[in-house]
């Protein structure tokens, strides 16, 4: 397969699936709005810019706002973030904005690459550089989905239902991929578009997890509420319910969100599906960045199968894991994107 072509494929996943992942975090944030604890509101916006290694936007909200104004604004889900009594003498970004404003800058912001509708639209344009390797079906669902939101901002969908926004574009997204899997053509490119969606996967789950750790040492978080919203932003309640039952404990969500290989959004399955995915590529042109790339693979599903039942530092060991996927990001991309022609041309002579 050309570069370029498995460039396109890679990148398609991985924008689409990084897409997903921020419809799914952005519509419990905003359902919370309604009626949950200000502390908690303010808490999952923390955790969700940390993740994405993205500062807030300012606002210039009055400082004196009364309490009967904060009520209306949770009514309305136009929500000011007062936090003068909860954070007294911090310096915190999220006291300047509302959750209106932090909404539209991750949701359609044109200047924050990480926007929910900029990653959607790159998708949308890798795909449209690869038409010739997908199927007409996948170019049509992704097309529509496409038309549906590019003309919108953060007011159209505020004063109706956000939930309901970002609820429609998982699913359609969603749609996408079960079409990708019943009619796609199972060649190479098949295999680099779902390595793209897995290394992406495993990437923001590794964000995400550090940036529970994070928000909950500067906020003094012992709330297992805080921790039952991370399950449902990783689509993993119900799974825990299951599994441990209704009492929610921070060690079991992590080893059920890292460790646990009948999650399909686990850490421990998107590792398992990045190996098998790069057996399934082939050799890479360059060869020893490929064999180093399927090694360092390995050495992350040993990682998390392995280790973390025995280590009590676990946050270190998701800042390790961390490092590793980019990493792997970056062997994958020099070992069948950015090779050398040079070592190309003497593996085929």
């Amino acid at each position: 397969m050309l570069s370029r072509s498995a460039q396109g494929l890679y990148w398609m996943g991985r924008n689409i699936e990084r897409a997903e992942h921020l419809c799914h975090l952005l519509r419990w944030q905003v359902e919370a709005l309604v009626d949950r604890p200000l502390a908690e509101i303010h808490f999952g916006w923390n955790r969700i810019y940390k993740a994405l290694r993205r500062q807030p936007p300012w606002g210039d909200l009055a400082a004196n706002e009364s309490d009967t104004d904060i009520s209306y604004g949770i009514l309305w889900g136009y929500l000011p973030l007062y936090w003068n009594d909860l954070t007294a003498g911090e310096s915190d970004d999220y006291t300047l904005a509302d959750s209106y404003t932090l909404a539209g800058d991750l949701t359609f912001e044109r200047d924050n690459p990480n926007a929910m509708r900029n990653c959607f639209a790159l998708g949308r344009e890798n795909a449209r550089q690869v038409r010739h390797c997908i199927s007409a079906e996948m170019w049509t669902c992704l097309n529509l989905a496409w038309l549906r939101i590019r003309d919108l901002d953060i007011e159209d969908i505020w004063k109706v239902s956000p939930e309901s926004f970002y609820a429609e574009t998982a699913r359609e997204i969603n749609t996408f991929i079960g079409v990708a899997n019943a009619t796609m053509y199972r060649d190479e490119g098949w295999h680099f578009m779902r390595l793209g969606r897995f290394i992406e996967r495993a990437q923001l789950l590794v964000s995400l997890l550090l940036a529970q750790f994070a928000a909950g040492r500067e906020q003094g978080e012992t709330e297992d509420t805080n921790w039952t919203s991370l399950l449902r932003s990783c689509q993993a309640l119900d799974a825990y319910k299951r599994s441990y039952g209704i009492k929610v404990q921070p060690s079991r969500v992590l080893d059920l969100l890292v460790t646990n290989p009948l999650l399909p959004n686990s850490l421990c399955c998107a590792l398992d599906a990045i190996a098998a995915e790069l057996t399934s590529i082939g050799e890479s042109p360059d060869a020893h960045t490929g064999a180093a790339t399927k090694r360092l693979a390995g050495r992350l599903g040993t990682l998390i199968r392995y280790e973390w039942p025995d280590r009590e530092d676990r946050e270190a060991l998701l800042v390790q894991g961390d490092e590793q996927c980019r990493k792997l990001h970056s062997l994958v991309t020099t070992a069948y994107i950015d090779y050398a022609i040079e070592d190309s041309q003497v593996q085929t002579l």
